[in-house]
């Protein structure tokens, strides 16, 4: 073993943890969706009231990504990811509580908070923890753990419902298996603190890339991913329920969704190791998205599953590369944290209003041709900017 590395745990055993903890990143919002009708009846919520309940995750996870920059600073970030998880295991847990309304929204704030903290630190201490040669395929692995997470939530969050007698107890059910990803990440927490002392570094201070054109590039290009992302998965479901489906019907269509998003999740950041020019994959992935969120618009009862697949696998692959490019374009592994930061807090801070404000243009139509129309036509701008992805970028440092 290299002396230098022996106090970290084996390089499989790091992935399984990064595994345990990333398969928790999207429950607290996919697991939500195809309880929206139960929801709203029980507590006479709006359409834009309930779109906050995903809204609120994605904008702690704009706010609060450059707070997880110096938590790393105090504790090391690998610590903070652990204190992340833990928040993950409090915030789900208070999800039981749902039908007070302080606890459905507090659990999910607090869930949020520690899917920010994690969502930032981990692409760096992927660039940090793993062999160059294998960034690509571990982001894959870390991009798929997050997508099985949201399949896994979302197709069974309405038999959940049935088997533990209620909504409430569906959602919060979730907190086991963020209880799982705590227990699996304490070992490389505890092991990196132990290497960290042996190979002491000089700490620098988290200061953000606010006037690196390239990080702008990423949080921009991040931003519309996002915005395309959560809304839709937050309205998917709903919009066939609204067409007539029950809800178990409708919550396994946006699993499809999310499955199809394990495969290209997965396949985009390993083909990315062998491409140079990423704009290759990212234009690729952008047309097929645009062609999933076209279908939906126009005849959203042609091929609803076939749709869903499509928008899956180019959405899938365009958020993991996203995080490819968070990587690629940087020089070091606390350059990749401080771009993670800034991309992570304008992007999502932008796209949190995205669930919601689709939620408006719902109740204001009264149908969803209009929600999917609106993202149809964003997802020009998502490919405009994938087009931008020179490689001869210049790089964070």
């Amino acid at each position: 073993m290299n002396v230098a590395r022996r106090h970290l745990p084996p390089s499989w055993a790091m992935m399984l943890a990064l595994v345990a903890v990333g398969v928790n990143l999207r429950t607290v919002m996919a697991s939500l969706p195809p309880l929206v009708e139960t929801i709203t009846g029980d507590l006479h919520l709006s359409n834009a009231a309930v779109g906050a309940l995903t809204t609120l995750p994605v904008l702690c996870m704009g706010l609060f990504a450059p707070l997880a920059q110096r938590v790393a600073v105090r504790i090391g970030s690998s610590a903070a990811v652990e204190l992340a998880a833990v928040s993950l295991v409090v915030g789900i847990g208070l999800r039981v509580l749902g039908d007070h309304l302080w606890a459905l929204y507090a659990g999910t704030f607090v869930a949020g908070v520690g899917v920010a903290v994690a969502g930032t630190l981990l692409p760096g201490l992927v660039k940090e923890l793993f062999p160059p040669q294998r960034l690509g395929f571990v982001t894959g692995l870390y991009m798929f753990s997050m997508m099985g997470g949201a399949a896994l939530s979302a197709a069974l969050s309405v038999p959940l419902r049935r088997w533990l007698g209620s909504w409430q107890g569906s959602l919060g059910s979730w907190s086991l298996l963020a209880v799982v990803g705590a227990l699996a990440w304490a070992p490389v927490a505890l092991g990196h603190r132990r290497h960290l002392a042996a190979n002491p570094v000089d700490a620098l201070p988290a200061r953000l890339p606010w006037r690196h054109p390239t990080a702008w590039l990423v949080a921009g290009y991040l931003a519309v991913q996002s915005w395309e992302f959560y809304s839709s998965m937050a309205w998917l479901a709903p919009t066939y329920v609204d067409a007539g489906w029950d809800a178990t019907h409708a919550g396994y269509l946006l699993s499809v969704f999310s499955a199809a998003q394990l495969v290209s999740g997965l396949v985009g950041p390993t083909i990315a190791d062998r491409v140079h020019d990423h704009r290759v994959l990212l234009v690729t992935f952008a047309v097929i998205s645009l062609l999933g969120q076209a279908s939906l618009w126009l005849l959203p009862h042609g091929a609803p599953w076939v749709w869903a697949a499509v928008l899956g696998l180019g959405q899938g692959a365009s958020f993991s590369l996203g995080v490819v490019l968070m990587v690629d374009f940087t020089t070091t592994p606390a350059a990749s944290a401080r771009l993670a930061g800034m991309a992570f807090f304008i992007s999502y801070s932008l796209a949190s209003v995205g669930p919601t404000t689709m939620g408006v243009v719902r109740d204001l139509t009264g149908g969803f041709s209009g929600v999917w129309m609106a993202l149809t036509l964003l997802m020009f701008a998502q490919l405009g900017l994938a087009f931008c992805f020179r490689p001869d970028l210049r790089r964070v440092e």
